[in-house]
């Protein structure tokens, strides 16, 4: 029976592994996101084998004898090593897009998970292999998803006063950079892309220390200012997510930004946000939240912006104005010229005009530069180094980014696609002469509106793809319709069930023509999907 013991142990061990990678992947399910994720994965989230046993223990709890529960543990063990060799497998074949992050949070959930599991396994050996503690141990196995949410909720007092610490030791290190100047960068799209091409526009003249990656939380900033803010710093550039009302706020008494820059107001995370008058209130707290000697970055091409300032905004905060082909837009860029080795605009300021050149494409790294150039401005930044810096600027990781494959031109922008990225996207690859291919799982987080934005997807991918390979059947059906309804030939979709199988079909597609590929989003694991079909 020990041996029972130390397979349970082998085996819930990789179960759990499979559980705190999704409840991370899901931010540890604020708002909702990881038990919304386990509804909509039930396939994934529970395997028959792991309920076997039950039948088992319901026939121990009818026959009490020794010989009886001696074949129940055989038999549960059995199924265990089926459920570990299983696991072994699936971990094998998964290609994960997002590395599982052993943090320190991590392996204070793994400790209280063990401790609740030798607790049980102290019992069932106290109370000679009792039937219920069997039954309970089991649980752990078969609900392991939902056991990991229960050890989550033991955890919450401990997660508090550990952020509680860390908040308190960034807040008392920025008040003591009291010369340092924060800016901070929201917006429904573009936020990285915008906070990268500040800090090396910025970095001409200042120390710049933007926060890594996507590190967009309160928890995220306090990494920043903790592990990375340095003394000599002079310039905060704090990405700012949010997924509901008050989360910017939140970010804003935190770090307190005297700079701030919205991107866009577009659709992203309609699930939570509702509507996207809410998101737009939502991503204004940053303006709100500036200091009136302050200033901000506005996109005058954006009706959400304009109507806000026009309407709602109560900061007199000083609004730097951009926009594409808008004379009234304080820092305008017109004769915008674009091609596979980046694009050329000229930037009208104070009747000025500065000649620009850029290896990034699309029309959203024009705003993004823009909006780059004018805080550049804004904070005395010499013009000609910030044109110098903009020529330098290398594309951004899987954000509209030149890739040669074999023979194959790979336009990456796997990044969170989101309506207004994918048809910049698309006009980038309608400037491509070659054969056209579009690679996507569609667009997700947008809502009761997902669907009708994949379909228009589908629509505006007609018009420019000459193959087109969707992945995830399920995912993509409306992308399909879209395509169909569209009058495109169904012969020239495929679909797939992982994006990494869309090279080899690529490979074959090879000949006269170059073969340029765009790859529009890379869904993250929790989105993955089966089947393959034609």
């Amino acid at each position: 029976m020990f041996i029972f013991i130390f397979i349970y142990l082998i085996y819930v061990f990789y179960k759990s592994r499979n559980s705190l990678y999704m409840l991370q992947q899901n931010l540890y399910n604020e708002n909702n996101r990881y038990l919304k994720w386990i509804k909509r994965n039930k396939d994934k989230c529970f395997n028959v084998i792991d309920f076997l046993p039950f039948l088992f223990i319901i026939f121990l709890f009818l026959n009490k004898d020794s010989f009886t529960m001696e074949m129940v543990y055989i038999c549960a063990t059995f199924l265990y090593v089926i459920g570990i060799y299983e696991e072994y497998k699936k971990n094998l074949s998964k290609q994960n897009k997002i590395k599982f992050n052993i943090t320190k949070r991590i392996k204070r959930l793994y400790i209280t998970e063990f401790i609740i599991i030798g607790l049980l396994i102290t019992f069932l050996i106290i109370c000679n292999f009792s039937g219920i503690f069997l039954l309970l141990i089991n649980l752990t196995i078969a609900l392991n998803y939902y056991f990991l949410y229960l050890v989550k909720l033991i955890n919450t007092p401990v997660e508090k006063l550990v952020y509680n610490y860390y908040f308190r030791k960034a807040k008392t290190k920025l008040s003591d950079m009291n010369r340092l100047k924060v800016i901070g960068i929201t917006g429904s799209y573009g936020k990285t892309s915008s906070k990268n091409i500040l800090n090396h526009v910025l970095s001409s003249k200042y120390i710049t220390r933007p926060t890594p990656k996507n590190l967009n939380t309160p928890y995220g900033l306090m990494i920043t200012i903790n592990n990375y803010l340095d003394r000599f710093d002079e310039v905060l550039i704090a990405e700012m997510g949010a997924y509901v009302n008050g989360e910017i706020k939140e970010i804003c008494d935190f770090v307190r930004p005297k700079y701030g820059i919205i991107t866009v107001i577009g659709e992203a995370h309609l699930e939570t946000f509702k509507t996207r008058d809410n998101i737009c209130q939502t991503k204004f707290e940053l303006i709100e939240s500036l200091p009136e000697d302050g200033a901000c970055v506005l996109n005058l091409d954006d009706p959400y912006q304009v109507n806000y300032v026009n309407n709602s905004l109560k900061n007199k905060v000083k609004i730097l104005w951009i926009g594409i082909n808008n004379s009234e837009a304080l820092f305008n860029a017109i004769n915008i010229k674009c091609d596979r080795k980046g694009t050329n605009f000229d930037i009208v300021y104070l009747d000025n005009e500065y000649h620009v050149e850029t290896k990034l494409l699309g029309l959203h790294n024009v705003y993004n530069i823009l909006a780059s150039f004018a805080l550049g401005v804004e904070l005395k930044v010499p013009i000609q180094d910030m044109l110098v810096k903009i020529k330098s600027l290398a594309p951004i990781e899987h954000r509209l980014e030149i890739k040669k494959l074999n023979n194959i031109t790979m336009i990456d922008d796997a990044y969170n696609s989101n309506p207004i990225g994918a048809k910049n996207a698309l006009d980038v690859l309608g400037m491509m002469k070659g054969l056209k291919v579009v690679v996507t799982p569609g667009m997700v987080e947008l809502g009761k509106k997902e669907d009708t934005l994949n379909y228009e997807f589908g629509k505006q991918i007609s018009l420019v793809a000459d193959k087109v390979i969707l992945v995830g059947e399920e995912k993509t059906k409306v992308i399909k319709k879209g395509l169909l309804d569209s009058n495109y030939n169904e012969e020239n979709i495929l679909i797939l069930n992982r994006v990494v199988d869309a090279y080899k079909e690529l490979e074959k597609l090879v000949g006269e023509k170059e073969v340029f590929a765009l790859f529009e989003n890379d869904l993250p694991d929790i989105y993955n999907e089966g089947g393959m079909k034609k």
